[in-house]
Order: structure tokens, then sequence, then C-alpha cells
């Protein structure tokens, strides 16, 4: 997506969300709305100074997503079931991932995926060093929650933006 059209769609949804947040289409609304789309981008540029990386393989994106939101309904009822049920036996951990990807977009979305499923947190991402450091609730095996990341997040990650 070229960069003036970014900006546009990331003014277009402040302007939306802002009028939504404030449930009215009031003139003054819409005013100060339109002033925070212009001035946020603006102020995201300068954070933000290198463009984001391209998805090359939306295809994947997408089979990736549904395997992303299998893993949350599920990690759902796992936890459940933890706390309930299972809480004096759990064996929370800190859990390190080595990476085989340095991108810091697919490592921030990485984390954040990571962060995003139930029972898992990321304390640390570090694109530079490769690696991730995590805190699960629970694991009998660290080494099969390393594995397990590799092979349903990193890897089709790797290959979407081809890192």
């Amino acid at each position: 997506m070229a960069p003036d059209r970014m900006k546009l769609g990331l003014r277009a949804s402040v302007l939306l969300f802002w009028l939504a947040l404030n449930s009215s289409v009031a003139p003054a609304q819409i005013a100060l709305g339109l002033l925070l789309a212009w001035l946020i981008p603006l102020f995201l540029a300068r954070l933000w100074p290198t463009p984001l990386g391209r998805v090359r393989r939306p295809g994947r994106a997408l089979r990736l997503a549904g395997v992303f939101l299998y893993d949350i309904v599920a990690a759902n009822l796992t936890v459940a079931r933890q706390i309930l049920f299972e809480a004096p036996r759990l064996r929370p951990a800190f859990v390190y991932v080595p990476l085989d990807i340095d991108d810091p977009l697919a490592v921030a979305v990485l984390g954040a995926m990571i962060t995003l499923t139930p029972g898992t947190v990321t304390v640390e991402a570090d694109a530079a060093a490769r690696k991730l450091v995590l805190h699960v609730l629970h694991t009998d095996d660290p080494l099969a929650v390393v594995e397990a990341i590799k092979r349903r997040y990193e890897t089709p990650l790797k290959e979407i933006f081809a890192c």
C-alpha cells in the first residue's frame, strides 16, 4: 500500500474511532476528530521512521490468522480448566525462545501473538539478539513450548514477511 494511501487510511480510522468513542456526529466532534486525524499521523511518522514490512504471502497470513484464532479459543479453555481445577499443580516458567527471524516487525507480531494467547506473555522481544523471553502459566516441558511457537507462528511469519 502506498504511503499516502496508508496515511489517508490512518486518518479516516482516527476520525471514525473518535466519533465512535464519543457516540456523536456533532459538528464540534467532527471538527475535533478531523484535527486529531491530521495531527496523529504527523506524530506517528516521527516515531516510525521506516516503512512497514510488506506481506509477501497473504494466503499464508490468512491461514496463520486461522491457526491463531483457534489457539486463542483452545488456550482460553485450557487456562480456565487450569485455574478452576488444577491451580495447585501449575508450574509457571520463563521460557527462552531463540528466533530464526530478525525483522523487527515480524518479531513484534510474534511477541504480540504470544501475549494475546491466554496463558503466555512475552516479557522481552529482541530482534537484534534474535530471542524472545516468555512467561507461561504452566509447562512441564519448556522445549515443547519453544517447538510449538516456532512451528505454529514463527515459521509462517518467516514466510509471510520473507525474512
